[in-house]
């Protein structure tokens, strides 16, 4: 029996179907709701944005040049949703007050 192949590339049956097999759950909510996953679709788009769409040679440099830029994403790039701080930096400040 085949199934027909639905637009929404991320609610497609194909992708949870692959998702159940590696047993991850989805992240999605809702379909129709305009904030569900905003946060996770910013990141991505930050990530295409500041590395681009390069063709790398192996998939070993690929990693390396993601995690280089997760480096500098969480420890140098200021965020202005929670207040110019980097993220390792308002992850230590939430834990601080959450020991206060």
């Amino acid at each position: 029996m085949h199934r027909p192949i639905e637009l929404a590339q991320y609610t497609s049956g194909q992708f949870r179907t692959a998702l159940a097999e590696k047993k991850i759950r989805p992240s999605v909510g809702r379909v129709g709701s305009c904030y569900d996953n905003a946060v996770a679709e910013a990141f991505f788009a930050t990530l295409k944005t500041e590395i681009g769409t390069t063709i790398w040679p192996t998939r070993a440099t690929a990693r390396q040049d993601v995690f280089t830029w997760l480096h500098y994403y969480n420890h140098h790039r200021l965020h202005s949703t929670i207040g110019q701080n980097t993220p390792a930096e308002a992850r230590t400040y939430y834990r601080q007050a959450l020991a206060a």
